[in-house]
């Protein structure tokens, strides 16, 4: 190969070396890959704008698909197809400190003492006696009883009179060492419970509940729509020590409260459980549980 060739193919390795670094930056024109500073940032605005706009549809889209598919106040798992399924927790107030805990220790004579389960159940019952007070609230609000159902759209009112003694004017009978408790059972959307037949009652349902039900149910069949509840000692000893026992307003949860639809408004009904005697001054809930028909009474175990 001559120095001529040699000088050539020099002369072509430069050009395309030049070649390429002018197409990244062309220093004579101010130019980035062809185009100016003026023109990337049209090309930068016109993306920013076409993306915002592709993305605003998108958005538009899945909001409408949502509306369309997913109503906000009816979940489309129900009872057996959800994860909660057809069979209501049994909840309970108050609550100690540590959740991993289930005692309520205190002293009556000692206002300090009892104030943390005070001040527990008024929180927990401030939505009760808050309802109505914003404007528009509580127009759908019903005085229901066994005879008068709620009609579409209504839910049932709950008093918080109707727990007398178990109220915050009475300190809840702590300051007495007979404490109150309130239970309640888990909403679940749709949820009706079976009752049971007044004059069938099964054989391990407690006696004294039966002999209730009886009462009631003389008065009223109606008032056989009931998810019945009784609470016991764990072993004989919690029940010679756990004393009385009273149910309010009734010893189970009103059929007409049912079922949870999502309604505005819609307070879950309590029973305030009151033990009247008790042999110590402190209660541990041991477990809450269902009798053998979860959708017809519930039982709840004490220990004392």
């Amino acid at each position: 190969m001559s120095r001529k060739d040699f000088d050539s193919i020099k002369l072509e390795k430069r050009s395309l070396k030049h070649r390429i670094s002018k197409s990244i930056h062309d220093k004579d024109t101010g130019t980035v890959f062809g185009r100016t500073g003026k023109d990337w940032g049209k090309l930068f605005l016109f993306y920013l704008i076409f993306y915002a706009v592709l993305a605003g549809l998108f958005a538009i889209c899945m909001a409408a698909l949502l509306l369309l598919v997913v109503n906000p106040r009816i979940p489309n798992l129900q009872l057996e197809r959800s994860v909660i399924g057809t069979s209501p927790g049994l909840g309970f107030r108050p609550l100690p400190a540590d959740v991993r805990s289930t005692f309520i220790s205190f002293k009556g004579t000692s206002y300090d003492s009892y104030k943390y389960w005070k001040t527990q159940l008024t929180e927990f019952l401030s939505v009760y006696k808050k309802k109505g007070q914003q404007e528009g609230a509580g127009q759908n609000i019903a005085s229901c009883s066994f005879d008068i159902m709620p009609r579409p759209g209504q839910v049932c009112d709950v008093q918080i009179r109707d727990f007398d003694p178990c109220i915050e004017e009475k300190h809840f009978y702590y300051h007495k060492s007979s404490p109150c408790i309130f239970l309640k059972l888990n909403r679940i959307f749709g949820w009706t419970p079976n009752y049971y037949d007044a004059n069938e009652l099964p054989s391990d349902m407690p006696t004294s509940l039966q002999h209730k039900i009886g009462n009631l149910t003389h008065e009223n069949q109606n008032q056989a729509k009931m998810v019945w509840l009784s609470c016991r000692g764990e072993t004989p000893a919690d029940e010679e020590n756990m004393g009385p026992i009273k149910y309010y307003p009734y010893p189970g949860f009103p059929g007409y409260y049912f079922p949870y639809m999502n309604t505005e408004g819609y307070l879950s009904p309590l029973v305030a459980v009151h033990f009247e005697s008790p042999n110590r001054f402190w209660l541990e809930v041991q477990t809450i549980r269902h009798l053998p028909d979860p959708l017809r009474s519930a039982d709840c175990d004490r220990r004392w």
